[in-house]
């Protein structure tokens, strides 16, 4: 990481515990997590349980395993997962489901991540016994990379519908799950109660340093325990990583709003660079998708050339990247970081109006 990095838009994981939080950190009550004995961590479990409206839930190290291990949960060997073609577990989970549960994926076509359900009965509608067997659909709320799409409840809920008449589990990753409850209003339970298993992270728009919370019923968190231990993910005084948990929780809820906000704004100003193309048509939260080509330069060269002035944005492909904001982003950070960029632009791109100038 450079040492003059000072606006990191590459990600809302690349938010930094704050002091309150590490105060709550140093403070908390510990035990041994395997055996039951930690409080703070058994606090953060059952409050997310509730929040979740799940029966019970587990503590683990990151989102990627709270994924992995509700997937080895309703997943036998050959079993089919129907998900977004641009979901988490196809793009950025390193074939985990092939690998630890044996199974495979299939992509439903959805722009932003957003399927519906005759989407999903059209894929499920001619079973044949050399076919795999459809066991698991998944959805991702808010979608990565979908722009940060919110899934509507009603569509949610018609999905899930879809899913419990023909036999299968339905998953929830959760991951940007409390950016959409305050973008649209609607609570968690809401949102996640009707499914069989979800997860909400921690490290992201929350601020923690680490963690995810997986929530189910409470057969399913029994052998969910098994699939953490095989992954290691069993730990002892986890209540100081807990505890930040619990601080988020009280703390770093409801400031999401700012994050939509300073998105909204990041997106508005760059559509007016000239050969910056937006993705996705509106920001709901705090993805911002945009497209340089027109600009005549990379997006490798952009990151590298604003990464030199300290300002750090996601490349996505050779022309698409990706910024995300989050609490440790002001608006006058967006405002730098967009200026940054037209005067590059301006400077080394070869738009129109350059090669006009030239």
């Amino acid at each position: 990481m450079p040492a003059n990095l000072h606006i990191d838009l590459v990600s809302d994981t690349a938010t930094l515990p704050g002091i309150a939080m590490r105060e709550a950190m140093a403070k908390a009550d510990v035990g041994d997590e395997q055996r039951g004995e930690d409080p703070s961590t058994n606090a953060l479990c059952e409050r997310v349980a509730d929040l979740l409206g799940q029966e019970a839930a587990m503590f683990l190290p990151s989102g990627i395993m709270c994924n992995q291990i509700a997937i080895a949960v309703h997943c036998r060997r050959g079993d089919e997962i129907l998900a977004s073609e641009n979901a988490h577990i196809i793009g950025s989970e390193g074939a985990g489901a092939a690998v630890f549960a044996g199974s495979l994926i299939r992509a439903l076509p959805s722009r932003k991540g957003i399927f519906d359900a005759e989407d999903l009965t059209a894929a499920l509608s001619n079973p044949r016994p050399k076919s795999p067997r459809s066991r698991l659909v998944n959805i991702e709320q808010t979608v990565n990379r979908g722009g940060g799409s919110i899934w509507p409840r009603g569509t949610l809920q018609e999905v899930v519908n879809v899913a419990q008449s023909n036999g299968l589990a339905t998953h929830m990753d959760g991951a940007r799950l409390l950016n959409a409850v305050v973008a649209s209003g609607i609570s968690a339970s809401d949102y996640a109660q009707d499914f069989n298993s979800v997860w909400l992270d921690l490290s992201k728009g929350l601020g923690c340093p680490v963690g995810g919370v997986l929530a189910g019923s409470r057969s399913f968190m029994e052998e969910a325990w098994t699939w953490k231990y095989r992954f290691g993910g069993g730990m002892r005084q986890s209540g100081i990583l807990a505890a930040a948990g619990l601080y988020a929780l009280d703390h770093n809820v409801d400031r999401l709003a700012e994050d939509h906000e300073n998105a909204k704004r990041l997106a508005r100003r760059l559509s007016e660079i000239p050969g910056v193309r937006l993705e996705f048509d509106d920001t709901p939260t705090n993805l911002v998708f945009f497209d340089v080509a027109g600009t005549g330069l990379s997006a490798e060269v952009i990151c590298e050339e604003l990464l030199g002035q300290g300002i750090r944005i996601g490349v996505e492909t050779e022309s698409r990247m990706r910024a995300v904001t989050h609490l440790d982003i002001s608006e006058s950070d967006v405002d730098d970081a967009v200026d940054a960029l037209a005067v590059l632009v301006q400077q080394e791109g070869t738009t129109p109006s350059n090669a006009a100038a030239g």
